[in-house]
């Protein structure tokens, strides 16, 4: 940054730049914990494919680590796991038509 680049001080830098100092010294608490969390609900959601991101929740919960679904569902986003909201619906037209009966005489077909 530019503390080491020209040597000058913090303050000095982050007021040139207008960046804020505090954001400056602010250090992630979160960041390895969310790595064994990450890998974790990856192994969750390898061995049951059809669990969603609340269901992956619970276990966690369950093996004792304090996450809520907020957390959960950023970290399953991610890592790119999801689930279909709804099965899809049969059109109508996509199911395959059957012979059309031909009439022989009249008022044979309805």
């Amino acid at each position: 940054m530019l503390v080491a680049s020209f040597g000058v001080g913090v303050r000095r830098a982050c007021d040139v730049i207008q960046f804020n100092r505090a954001t400056y010294y602010c250090k992630s608490k979160a960041a390895p914990f969310n790595g064994m969390l990450r890998e974790r609900i990856k192994e969750i959601a390898a061995a049951r494919v059809r669990y969603g991101y609340r269901r992956v929740g619970v276990l966690l919960r369950r093996e004792g680590l304090r996450v809520n679904d907020k957390r959960v569902y950023r970290l399953y986003a991610l890592e790119g796991l999801s689930l279909r909201a709804k099965l899809p619906h049969r059109r109508r037209a996509a199911t395959p038509r059957s012979q059309r009966f031909i009439p022989q005489r009249i008022n044979d077909v309805w």
